[in-house]
């Protein structure tokens, strides 16, 4: 079986220099030449599990390597970003993180115990996609002009349900550039957010669009806005926050891969060329954007600049509302 595994990388190296006469057998062999564990910090059937799920086989086939999804799930993520920026730095321990574990973590926590850009080596952004504002049907307000306006007339009234860090930020965010007072009522995840609003215990709520399709296209929920800074390819006609009246609004959760920090620069932009490779293939992006993802597939240069920006646009956000926690 080893000596397989050894044929196949082979060959594919000769395919991918054959594709690509610019790779050469020191670029092919930054690749990792042992098993690979990618580490999702989170619980499994969310974004960053599905990712990473998607991506291993392909990766696998292609390095003549074991690939496995290791999930080590906690609050916010924490303990396996934290995990992965510890690791042996050669390209065998990765991490899939998002918008919350490496960009609104650094300044959540008032000491946090990793730096998203100082310990970690940025890969490629996989997918992105703004979150969604709903509301239940009792609310009369049918965009994010029209909310604020509802909002000011019955200040704290309308609860809005809160379903992770990036939506609390898109939430607090919303009320301080609205100058509303919106009442935050935090769920465990996704899905019992979603229960929630449906149930009218909570009025309203921002989420992905992958949690909300099934009850906006039932007309149990009715979209009013999309956070990212163009509309939303599944919601065509509901504008974004921006367009609703918040100039210059933009919240996004995005998904994507990381390394140690110390790992070999020729080996990132190894693992980087060819996890986007695998996400263009037609069938993996058909996938993800079924679900409604956007497929990115950036440089580590690229995805690095956007966890810097990132994460220093949502330290201004989580210090004015109070988001910080002390540990």
């Amino acid at each position: 079986m080893v000596t397989l595994r050894k044929h196949y990388r082979l060959l594919s190296v000769l395919i991918g220099m054959a594709l690509c006469p610019a790779l050469s057998f020191g670029q092919a062999s930054a690749l990792p030449n042992k098993p690979v564990r990618i580490v999702v910090p989170n619980a499994a059937a969310g974004p960053n599990d599905l990712v990473g799920r998607i991506v291993v086989p392909k990766l696998s086939e292609i390095l003549g390597q074991t690939v496995i999804v290791e999930n080590r799930p906690s609050a916010n993520g924490v303990i396996g970003a934290e995990y992965v920026a510890r690791a042996v730095a050669d390209g065998t321990v990765l991490a899939v993180g998002n918008s919350g574990t490496h960009a609104v973590n650094a300044s959540l926590y008032k000491k946090p115990t990793y730096d998203p850009v100082r310990d970690f080596a940025a890969i490629t952004e996989v997918i992105f996609s703004g979150l969604v504002l709903v509301a239940h049907p009792s609310v009369k307000a049918n965009n994010v002009r029209e909310l604020i306006v509802e909002a000011k007339r019955m200040p704290g009234k309308l609860n809005i349900g809160i379903a992770g860090a990036t939506g609390e930020i898109a939430t607090n965010l919303i009320k301080m550039q609205g100058k509303i007072d919106l009442t935050n009522v935090p769920y465990k995840g996704g899905a019992p957010a979603v229960t929630g609003v449906l149930s009218n215990e909570s009025q309203l709520l921002l989420t992905l669009y992958s949690s909300l399709k099934g009850s906006i296209d039932a007309g149990k929920l009715k979209p009013i806005g999309v956070t990212s800074t163009r509309r939303d390819p599944n919601l065509p006609n509901v504008p974004t926050v921006a367009e609703g009246g918040l100039d210059g609004f933009q919240v996004e959760f995005w998904v994507g891969f990381f390394a140690p920090a110390k790992t070999p620069a020729a080996t990132v932009q190894a693992l980087a060329r060819e996890i986007v490779r695998i996400v263009n293939m037609p069938d993996v992006k058909e996938r993800l954007t079924g679900l409604g993802y956007e497929v990115v597939g950036s440089t580590p240069e690229q995805f690095t600049e956007r966890v810097r920006r990132d994460t220093e646009m949502y330290r201004k956000t989580i210090l004015d509302s109070g988001m910080q926690q002390l540990d």
